[in-house]
Formats: C-alpha cells, structure tokens, sequence
C-alpha cells in the first residue's frame, strides 16, 4: 500500500501510464481507500482538461478584458523557454 505522499509523487507516471501493473494496482488501491486522495486525483484531471481547453487556440487573440501586463508577462516567460 501506498502512502498519500507516495501517491503524489506516483501521480504523474499514473495519468501518463508509465506505471508498472504492481505500482498501477497499488496506486488504484490507495485512490479506491482514501476520499481524499481520489478527490484530489479528480481535481488534477479536471485542471488539466480546463487548461488544455484553454489553451487551446494559443495563437488566438487575446480578450479585451485581459490586463496587458498579464500578456506581457506570459510573453515574457515564453520567450524565456525558448
């Protein structure tokens, strides 16, 4: 059995699929007997889902209602990443 900090760190690997079939089956033990756990796995998903939504037209233009020191600080950050 895992523990809840161990859940975290196997989180990733969960939702990518990257899990051995004894790492996957502890993880889905420990999600099926801790509420708070599979809360949190719920949440993450449906975040994930949102963001990708999104941002999914990335090159779109921008609402009007966004601050243009938000959009140039996202700018920013991009043109650091690359």
């Amino acid at each position: 059995m895992i523990t809840c900090r161990e859940f975290v760190d196997f989180l990733m690997r969960y939702l990518d699929e990257e899990l051995a079939a004894g790492e996957r089956s502890d993880f889905e033990r420990h999600i099926a007997d801790c509420p708070p756990c599979d809360t949190y796995l719920s949440q993450y998903r449906d975040t994930v889902r949102l963001e990708k939504s999104i941002c999914a037209d990335a090159e779109g233009p921008v609402p009007e209602d966004v601050p243009d020191e938000l959009v140039s600080a996202i700018l920013s950050a991009r043109s650091r990443q690359d």
